[in-house]
């Protein structure tokens, strides 16, 4: 984007975010509008102004916050989604398989960064949103000695014990079937906790109250590792999967948030340019 283009659109959003506030100000406390602005702010304070700036409110509030059957709706069309993705490649890569291994590649050579003498150890490391074990298998098993891994597919955690992983299946000392918002992780137990397509699935507040959880379960010199996809400006909603595409500087404001210190951001290369960008950012 290039920095008229940018100045542009950061004019464009003050004066809605500036129009916001004062409909805020002037908006009945008891009116169903504020009702669903105030919910919005609370699940999505870093990024709600930016997509009110495309969905109506009352649409953005239905496929976000609204509760069907006791299930917030951001959470019920993610999980409907995967109930229909095999437990493959092609499957965890949206039918871009043929970039697993650039993607694999250069998950390595970020991770190498933070791993070894003086640095994070390589007792252990937990793999969020695991999928069927892509990034285990390729990424952190030949790094770590043992491996946890969590996904909220049963399909998923289930191929990629008795199919996927093979021999290292044996390496792994826990399977957590798990939402990760309602995910508690043990006290001072990673090294490396490693969170690939997964931050994209939860809330602003989700993911700051996860991030904050999970920065207590490091051990000394451990990282956190976020690798996700990062909208080129603003959020966007995807129609498709539900999932919310942040721009890098909303992502580090909500990493900020959690009381984390950001230790480096890199992008992604060698992805198509079709693709949404790709950045991995570490911290601890």
């Amino acid at each position: 984007m290039s920095e008229s283009t940018s100045m542009e659109f950061s004019g464009t959003h003050q004066a809605f975010r500036d129009r916001w506030a004062k409909t805020d100000d002037e908006m009945c406390k008891h009116s169903m509008s504020f009702h669903l602005h105030n919910t919005l702010r609370q699940e999505f304070f870093a990024s709600y102004l930016y997509l009110l700036e495309q969905i109506p409110l009352v649409k953005l509030y239905a496929v976000t916050c609204e509760y069907i059957k006791g299930e917030k709706q951001f959470y019920y069309r993610a999980q409907n989604f995967y109930k229909d993705v095999p437990p493959s490649e092609e499957g965890m890569m949206g039918d871009f398989v043929e970039i697993s291994e650039i993607d694999l590649e250069g998950s390595r050579q970020f991770l190498k960064k933070f791993v070894g003498p003086g640095k994070a150890g390589t007792k252990r490391a937990l793999d969020c949103g695991c999928g069927i074990g892509r990034v285990s298998k390729g990424v952190l098993f030949p790094v770590f000695e043992t491996m946890e891994m969590l996904d909220m597919m049963e399909d998923f955690i289930l191929h990629a014990h008795e199919c996927y992983l093979g021999d290292d299946a044996d390496r792994v000392e826990a399977y957590y079937l798990y939402n990760l918002q309602e995910f508690i992780p043990p006290p001072k137990r990673y090294d490396v906790i490693w969170m690939q397509w997964i931050a994209c699935h939860l809330t602003d507040k989700d993911l700051m109250e996860y991030l904050a959880r999970a920065k207590e379960s490091l051990k000394p010199n451990g990282v956190i590792i976020i690798k996700d996809n990062m909208a080129r400006q603003g959020c966007k909603l995807d129609p498709i999967d539900g999932s919310i595409i942040r721009h890098l500087d909303i992502m580090k404001n909500i990493i900020q948030k959690a009381g984390l210190t950001i230790l480096d951001v890199e992008k992604q290369e060698g992805f198509p340019e079709v693709i949404v960008p790709v950045w991995m950012i570490a911290m601890s």
